[in-house]
């Protein structure tokens, strides 16, 4: 008998959660302090609450590699200073080392967050902040991590000063009015996806060794300001990839060392997508601005473009459209004159597709590139052209002169 009661108790106290415990033993709005020690985590917070540790000596929640490790279903609740590991490996459920619903008011403050599928889940957020924090992966092949933040109809939020890498995409569906600033993001796949989404600003953001660092698919009233773009390396390469926007505007940000600074997808009968690309630096880049399909409803004026293998491309035959306006840029390659020395060039400055760009339709071609030959029938063709040369893009008023 005094066996059989001790098995039930053995049993009981490895079922028993102390930090759960002190958790729903907890009155609303109180503050729960750890001491720097492991806690298992699959907790559940149901009411507003703050679990705190010291900076310095952080208390770890671990997780049993199964489930999410801490569940929010509640507004007014904050985590600061702790570190949370050990979630579960489903893809199909979304297994999170933080899963929030439905809640505001949520603060996740100088957390460290790893060995997890996915890092902060969230579903119906609102008006929370996330900062201080760092943010990866389980250590598995990139496709098969989760994402460090997946947004879904959670709106005015602020992420600031958080470290993201090596996972496998930051999105935003269906997410408006939220602010990223002053975050690093590395190594990632698809470093800042956003989908469905309008007035979201980018501010300060830098991206390095993502494969691609800011896609836009759908995304309306967003604004990308400020943000270093460098090193897009991956399987895509592409540094701002812009697809179904409207009204996007890409203001002060540096591009450098991306294979694809700029990739823009716009279709031929699309109305009322406007982007706005202007006081950017886009410099030693494999290709500064790359178009597929259109080229048509862009504001590209006061960039500084320079350095690039190409400045302009475009993978499909078509035209420069009038619904361009492109003037005061400066193009490290344009050939004229200032004769009466205002920095705008007397001619415009014109950008065609020669037949040393000819590897954008065939891409074996490119083995040749910079080659004799290849220089010397672009020679040839700017000097007697037998084909007329595409007309990629004219800048009306082309800079003579910047400080680099």
């Amino acid at each position: 008998m005094k066996s059989f009661l001790f098995y039930i108790f053995f049993i009981t106290g490895l079922l028993a959660n102390p930090l759960q415990e002190a958790i729903d033993n907890a009155s609303a709005y109180s503050t729960i302090k750890l001491s720097p020690q492991n806690y298992r985590g699959n907790i559940i917070i149901n009411k507003p609450l703050t679990i705190i540790s010291t900076e310095n000596e952080k208390a770890t929640i671990q997780g049993s590699g199964f489930g999410n490790v801490i569940n929010i279903n509640s507004s007014d609740v904050t985590l600061k200073n702790l570190n949370i590991y050990g979630s579960g490996d489903k893809m199909y459920k979304l297994d999170s080392a933080i899963y929030i619903s439905k809640s505001s008011n949520v603060k996740i403050d100088g957390c460290n967050i790893k060995d997890s599928l996915y890092g902060i889940h969230m579903e119906m957020v609102e008006k929370s902040v996330f900062s201080n924090n760092y943010i990866s992966s389980k250590n598995l092949p990139i496709s098969l991590r989760g994402d460090a933040l997946k947004i879904y109809y959670s709106h005015n939020n602020l992420f600031k000063n958080n470290t993201i890498e090596k996972s496998r995409d930051i999105t935003l569906d269906y997410s408006h009015n939220n602010i990223f600033q002053n975050n690093i993001f590395r190594n990632n796949r698809f470093a800042s996806h956003i989908a469905l989404s309008r007035n979201n600003l980018f501010k300060d953001n830098i991206y390095k060794h993502n494969s691609v660092s800011i896609m836009l698919m759908g995304a309306h009233d967003t604004n990308v300001t400020g943000n270093t773009i460098k090193s897009s390396d991956g399987a895509a390469g592409i540094g701002v990839m812009i697809g179904g926007v409207s009204n996007f505007r890409f203001e002060r940000n540096t591009l450098k060392f991306n294979a694809k600074a700029i990739y823009i997808e716009s279709k031929e009968k699309a109305k009322g997508m406007k982007r706005y690309i202007s006081y950017n630096d886009i410099s030693y880049n494999g290709e500064a601005i790359h178009f597929h399909v259109a080229i048509k409803d862009n504001t590209i004026t006061h960039n500084k473009i320079y350095g690039n293998i190409d400045d302009i491309v475009k993978d499909i035959d078509g035209h420069f459209s009038k619904t361009n306006v492109v003037e005061y840029n400066y193009w490290d390659n344009y050939q004229s004159f200032d004769a009466n020395k205002d920095n705008i060039g007397d001619k415009p400055h014109q950008v065609y597709q020669y037949a040393d760009q000819l590897w954008h339709h065939n891409h074996k071609i490119k083995f040749f590139y910079a080659s004799p030959i290849m220089s010397l029938m672009n020679f040839l063709l700017k000097l007697a052209p037998f084909i007329e040369p595409n007309l990629l893009m004219e800048d009306k008023k082309p800079i003579v002169e910047i400080d680099k």
